[in-house]
């Protein structure tokens, strides 16, 4: 084959020696003089000392040229048989930029490798030009790295330099070519004028090699080297087993091992202690392992060493332990019937090597007791193990995430048959969870077949039994469902825009993207074929606010069947700590506008017909330090008008389902009813108390305490009669936070049913400060005061609070009811105060009694007054444990695993406080009889009766009640 070496001095054709064809023209002495020459050999092989430089003779003093004092081979170049010359420099010489952007290199060369030899194909004539001298300066903090340490290589430049790339060519990497380094979790790049820094945090053996700064200078391609080499530590060995017990009558030998990572071959290594002992070393796929077989088995316990060294590395050793099993020892069997399980001395553990394909060990505990313990397993397919070390690799820095993210996602299909454990799920869950964060920060874009691969791997994920390998994987991490969640949303909807729309569906995943371009159409739209169809849209103007900028807006529609199965049973504020049903839907819906995600906006889904209260939620990542919770924030429960299904409508954009409850007592038709007629009964009995009140008013009214109490006791009438009638009403309006109507409704019942309470507290109070202050009295008017205060700003304080703190979160509200949410916060500010007023009540009637029963002679009250205080004393003795009672039943409601028991006791009480009241507080009064008979009867019994505070006549006999 010819081959057609240049020279940098004067042009020549035929074979070596001919005639020249062109001379050499008159040059100043000593100055380089560059021509191209041509030499060609067609018969000859080339000799390897024409590519030394070659002296000439002396030219004769007559000559009127100069003198050519040498000339040096720059080229050789050689014409292949597809009628291309490939040339190559010489060293010291180089292709500049400009050639060689425009011609293809010899072999499959990476794009950093500086140009030393292209291909021609047509006839151009060129050389390699000198190299200059390099303007720049490759240095690092250490060649040799403990792991654990920052790795910091600087790049001091003298030129201005361009297309700077870093390079990791790995130690024992059986990789072809380098990996490229850019920024990650683990590398950094800093640059500042004439200096540039590559710094590599927590580094391990995974970081050793050749690193190549690459870059662009003075119209050539360069490339710096410098070598790093990291030591093993402790736990890149892998012993088997790390701790061994045994009996030597039994077992007179045994076998250990320590094996290194493939790529630190250079490892030797030596075992002590050694006697009557064989050492042996193999090589796997991807370890190397060195063996000692022990052939005597050692009289006492004892440690072995695996001693491993290799040149410029700090030495390791590895430790197993040897436990003697020694008569009398407690020991758990050998067991063969779960495996080959030797006899273990109790409180050690056991080990065995993992089967097949497989990466790790099985490992069982002998108990204290003798007796075996559980089996537990590490062993992860070595196929899932090497693409999960790949993706966390990638994100940590090294690599080409654009092109290797859908090369992972593309052999994951094949790679979920061999998921036969709780540790193959992990991996494969983690790999697409590490993948979904690498396409977040690096915002890669991924075509239809690398989405269509990861669907079909979440399709087989979801169908992966739940006992055997779901249940035992959410033992280990038990946000291993959240986190497929979260990386299955962020990788469906990095969909590139030439390829949407996209539609996708399989069992367990269907996925719907459409790109709405800079102008939005009027609605969104989506629905999946599932049953009951569940569908979702977007309202116009929550995508109008997208279309300003004029970037492209894309939407992701994905449902996921089974998967809210696998998520904790975490449930954020507003849910409690009830225990719900998911339907076994997930609808995950993103918008993507201009490259950034969109997470405000209203959406509406109808998940189809549902049994039992539903409430609308979503996914939220954030709760319980991170392992995710449902949440109903932003979310709200509306009932369609023309079908028995249910629409949820949420303010925000994420994964959502619904949540029925497992114990709630469903729609009962008769429970309606029974609330229903308490509610009338009770408007009706007060009713009947405000008519007694206004026949006998004057009469009841006649001492200050009689006055006080009965003024109490007509503002709990008035209250409970417009609560009562407010809450009776409530049931004709429209639910829903977008009702005026509902939501003022719902704050009048809270402020009036509060009202009720606060002014039996009054009522209490002003009992305790007449038995307590004898001598100290406040005046009618000034009591009075007090009493409005506490009965109608403090209850009004409460409700306002109350409203303005859970409306903006949407947790005021009840689902489907004009009514304080019962499954929130909210709710208890209306029972706390409730039952804390019901608890006063009862120590203020204790002390009472007691006050009453034992008077002292310097305080006790007067006649008239004790009376008085007596009669409010026994409406509060009947009414405080029956209102008490009935709010310590709604409580328990609350705790939706009781029966429905406590749910008719509760409301037959609750809607029937206004008759307890008309019967105990109003008409079971002496005082209110009294006058009652006056008023219709014109008779007067012989004997009158003193209550409230009226005068015994004199000589007359007095009846206390």
């Amino acid at each position: 084959m010819p081959k057609h070496p240049s020279l940098d001095t004067l042009r020549l054709e035929g074979n070596l020696g001919s005639s020249w064809i062109k001379k050499v023209e008159q040059v100043v002495k000593s100055v380089l003089v560059s021509v191209y020459v041509q030499l060609d050999f067609s018969n000859e092989t080339w000799s390897a000392a024409l590519s030394k430089p070659q002296t000439l003779p002396t030219a004769s003093a007559s000559s009127s040229l100069g003198t050519l004092t040498g000339l040096s081979l720059t080229t050789e170049c050689s014409v292949n048989h597809d009628g291309c010359t490939y040339c190559a420099c010489l060293s010291g010489y180089q292709w500049n930029n400009s050639v060689c952007s425009r011609h293809q290199p010899c072999q499959t060369l990476l794009e950093h490798r500086p140009c030393g030899c292209l291909i021609f194909c047509t006839n151009e004539a060129g050389y390699c030009q000198l190299l200059p001298p390099v303007p720049a300066t490759l240095s690092l903090n250490s060649w040799l790295q403990m792991p654990g340490s920052t790795l910091n290589l600087t790049l001091l430049t003298s030129q201005e330099i361009t297309n700077l790339k870093w390079f990791l060519w790995r130690t024992g990497s059986p990789s072809p070519s380098p990996i490229l380094l850019q920024a990650g979790t683990r590398v950094s790049l800093t640059s500042s004028r004439g200096r540039v820094l590559l710094s590599i945090v927590n580094i391990t053996y995974k970081w050793a090699g050749d690193y190549i700064c690459c870059f662009e200078a003075q119209g050539f391609r360069w490339e710096l080297h410098q070598m790093v080499k990291v030591s093993l530590r402790a736990i890149d060995v892998a012993q088997l087993p790390d701790q061994l017990s045994i009996s030597c009558a039994s077992s007179p030998g045994f076998q250990l091992s320590c094996c290194i990572p493939s790529e630190h071959l250079g490892y030797t290594a030596s075992w002590s202690p050694g006697e009557g002992s064989e050492a042996s070393s193999f090589n796997t796929s991807d370890s190397q392992c060195f063996v000692l077989a022990v052939r005597r088995c050692p009289a006492a316990d004892t440690t072995y060493t695996c001693d491993l060294q290799s040149p410029g590395l700090s030495p390791l050793r590895v430790p197993v332990s040897v436990t003697i099993i020694q008569g009398g020892d407690t020991t758990c069997p050998e067991d063969s019937s779960a495996g080959a399980w030797n006899v273990t001395k109790a409180g050690h553990v056991a080990q065995a090597p993992c089967p097949g394909n497989k990466t790790g060990t099985v490992k069982r505990t002998c108990r204290p007791d003798g007796v075996w313990g559980p089996i537990h397993s590490s062993c992860t397919d070595t196929g899932l193990l090497a693409l999960l070390y790949r993706a966390r690799l990638l994100r940590a820095g090294q690599g080409w995430p654009d092109e290797e993210v859908p090369q992972i996602l593309a052999q994951l299909p094949d790679l979920v048959v061999v998921v036969t454990s709780p540790s193959d799920l992990l991996a494969l869950v983690n790999t697409v969870k590490v993948l979904a964060k690498i396409v977040a920060s690096a915002r890669i874009q991924l075509n239809g077949s690398a989405l269509e691969a990861l669907l079909k791997t979440t399709d087989k994920v979801l169908d992966m039994d739940a006992s055997s390998l779901w249940t035992t994987a959410r033992a280990q991490i038990s946000a291993v469902g959240s986190n497929l969640l979260l990386a299955v949303e962020t990788l469906a909807r990095s969909l590139c825009p030439q390829d949407h729309p996209f539609s996708f569906g399989l069992p367990n995943v269907q996925l719907q993207t459409q790109l709405l371009r800079p102008t939005p159409p009027s609605d969104y739209r989506v629905s999946f074929s599932t049953q009951p169809m569940l569908q979702a849209h977007i309202p116009k103007h929550s995508l109008a606010p997208l279309g300003h900028n004029g970037t492209n807006v894309s939407v992701t529609s994905l449902m996921l069947r089974k998967l809210d199965h696998f998520l904790p049973s975490n449930y954020g504020q507003g849910l409690g700590d009830s225990l719900y049903a998911t339907p076994g839907l997930v609808l995950a819906i993103s918008i993507m506008a201009g490259g950034q995600v969109f997470n405000k906006g209203e959406v509406i889904m109808d998940f189809g017909d549902t049994n039992g209260t539903p409430h609308c939620v979503f996914w939220d990542h954030n709760l319980f330090q991170g392992k995710g919770g449902w949440s109903d924030a932003g979310c709200q429960v509306q009932a369609a008008s023309a079908s028995p299904t249910t629409h949820c409508i949420c303010r925000h954009l994420t994964a959502f389902s619904i949540l029925m409850s497992r114990h709630t007592v469903p729609k009962n038709t008769l429970l309606e009813l029974l609330g229903q007629v308490g509610l009338g009964a009770s408007i009706v009995a007060l009713l009947v108390c405000l008519g007694v009140y206004r026949l006998v008013w004057r009469f009841v009214v006649q001492s200050k305490v009689a006055y006080l109490r009965h003024t109490a006791l007509l503002n709990v009438v008035l209250c409970l009669l417009a609560a009562d009638t407010c809450f009776l009403g409530a049931s004709l309006l429209p639910p829903g936070p977008h009702s005026p109507l509902c939501l003022a409704t719902a704050f009048l019942c809270h402020f009036l049913y509060l009202a009720t309470f606060f002014w039996m507290l009054a009522q209490a109070l002003m009992l305790a400060h007449q038995l307590l202050f004898v001598f100290h009295q406040l005046s009618k008017h000034r009591v009075l005061s007090l009493m409005v205060f506490l009965g109608y700003l403090c209850p009004m304080g409460f409700a306002g609070v109350t409203l303005g703190l859970y409306l903006p979160r949407g947790q005021y509200l009840g689902e489907g009811a004009c009514w304080l949410d019962r499954k929130g916060g909210v709710f208890y500010t209306f029972v706390g105060p409730v039952l804390a007023i019901m608890g006063v009540n009862g120590l203020v009637l204790a002390m009472a009694v007691l006050k009453l029963l034992r008077p002292s002679l310097s305080e006790g009250p007067q006649v008239e007054k004790r009376q008085a205080l007596l009669g409010v004393i026994k409406a509060l003795l009947i009414l405080t444990p029956i209102f008490g009672l009935t709010w310590v039943l709604g409580l328990a409601t609350l705790l939706e695993e009781v029966s429905i028991v406590p749910h008719y006791l509760f409301t037959a009480l609750n809607t029937s406080q206004g008759v307890f009241i008309l019967l105990f507080g109003c008409l079971m009064d002496r005082k209110v009889q009294e006058a009652l008979r006056k008023r219709f009867c014109r008779s007067q019994p012989p004997n009158s009766t003193i209550s409230l505070g009226e005068q015994p006549s004199p000589g007359g006999h007095s009846q206390v009640s």
